[in-house]
C-alpha cells in the first residue's frame, strides 16, 4: 500500500475510535431528554450500571465531561449539551441511512417498488423513506437506482410503481408532478485555475472545456446538454454522482453536479464553486408514473411526503 493509501486507511480507522458508537449516542440523547440516567437506561434497555459505564467510557473517549450526576438526577454539562446536539444529527442521519439501505433489499413481500435517478436516490430519497416508515411502518419498499432513462424504462416495463427523475422533459408514456427544484453548478478542486477566477465563465468557455460528466441518459447530463446546445465535452464520463465528485476532488478537472450533492465538499473547501453566466442550469425534480390514474396506496403516500 502507498504511503498516501496508508494514511487514508489509518485516518478512517482513527475516526472509528474517536467517534462514539450509535448506542452510546442514543443513550446520551435519552439522558438529555429524560434528565435521569436510570430512566435513560430503561428506555434503551440496559441496566443503570451499564449506562453509567457507557457514559464514562464516552467521556474518556472524547476527553470531556458530559453528564453531572446528583441525587436529583443527571444534567448535561455545557460540553455535554453541545455533544448532544451533534449526536442528534448523527443519529438522524443513521436512521435515514437505515431506511435507504432497507429499501435496497429486494424483499419478496415488497408492496412498493420505487425507481429513482441517482441524485434523488442519494440525497433526497432516504429522508422520504424514513418519513414513509413513520407513517406506514408495515410497508415494505424496494429501491431501484439508476439514471433517469433507466427509471422511465423500469416504470414502462412494470418493474416499478413510482419513479423520480431529474431530466429536462417527462419521458414518453409517463405522467409527472414537480416535487422540488434543483440547480446544477460548476465545481472544481481549489488547485484548478478556475477556482481563482474573478469573472464568471461564459457558456462558450464551458462548452469548450472537457468536463467530468455523468453519462448520457442521466438527468444531470440532459440538462447540461440542453443548456449548451449539445456541445458539452466529456473529459471523463461516470455513472454516479459520488464518482464524479471524487474525480473532481482529486483534481482531475471541473465537473457539473447538483448543488444538492456538493454542500459538504464546498463547506470543507474540497471543491470550489465556479460562477457561470448565460447558461440555464436550473431544473425540476419530478415524480413520475405510467400515464393514467395517479398513484394509490403506499405510492400515493410517498408522493405526498415528497411534497410536504
Amino acid at each position: 500500500m502507498s504511503e498516501e493509501g496508508a494514511r487514508a486507511s489509518g485516518g478512517a480507522g482513527d475516526l472509528a475510535h474517536r467517534v462514539p458508537d450509535l448506542g452510546a449516542l442514543e443513550l446520551l440523547l435519552a439522558v438529555a431528554r429524560l434528565g435521569s440516567l436510570g430512566a435513560a437506561a430503561r428506555e434503551v434497555g440496559i441496566t443503570q450500571p451499564a449506562a453509567s459505564s457507557r457514559i464514562r467510557s464516552m467521556e474518556r473517549q472524547l476527553g470531556v465531561a458530559l453528564v453531572d450526576r446528583s441525587p436529583r438526577g443527571s444534567r448535561l454539562t455545557d460540553a455535554g449539551a453541545l455533544v448532544t446536539d451533534w449526536a442528534r444529527r448523527i443519529v438522524e442521519a443513521a436512521e435515514a441511512f437505515d431506511a435507504g439501505a432497507q429499501a435496497l433489499r429486494d424483499r419478496r413481500d415488497s408492496r412498493l417498488r420505487v425507481a429513482a435517478s441517482m441524485t434523488i436516490a442519494e440525497y433526497l430519497l432516504p429522508g422520504w423513506l424514513l418519513a414513509l416508515r413513520a407513517e406506514r411502518p408495515d410497508t415494505a419498499v424496494s429501491l431501484l437506482a439508476g439514471n433517469s432513462a433507466a427509471v422511465a424504462q423500469r416504470l414502462l416495463s412494470g418493474e416499478a410503481d413510482l419513479g423520480f427523475v431529474e431530466g429536462v422533459d417527462v419521458p414518453h408514456g409517463l405522467d409527472s408532478a414537480v416535487i422540488a427544484h434543483d440547480h446544477l453548478i460548476v465545481v472544481t478542486a481549489p488547485s484548478h485555475a478556475w477556482a481563482r477566477r474573478s469573472r464568471p465563465l461564459a457558456a462558450s468557455e464551458l462548452a469548450a472545456t472537457p468536463l467530468i460528466l455523468r453519462e448520457k441518459g442521466s438527468g444531470t447530463r440532459q440538462v447540461l446538454d440542453a443548456a449548451l446546445g449539445g456541445l458539452a465535452r466529456p473529459l471523463i464520463e461516470l455513472s454516479s454522482t459520488t464518482a464524479v465528485k471524487a474525480a473532481a476532488v482529486s483534481g482531475a478537472g471541473p465537473a457539473v453536479l447538483s448543488e444538492l450533492a456538493v454542500g459538504e465538499e464546498l463547506a470543507m473547501r474540497r471543491l470550489v464553486r465556479v460562477p457561470v453566466e448565460g447558461v440555464a442550469l436550473a431544473r425540476d425534480l419530478r415524480a413520475v408514473w405510467p400515464t393514467g390514474p395517479r398513484p394509490t396506496g403506499p405510492a400515493r403516500e410517498l408522493l405526498s411526503l415528497t411534497r410536504g
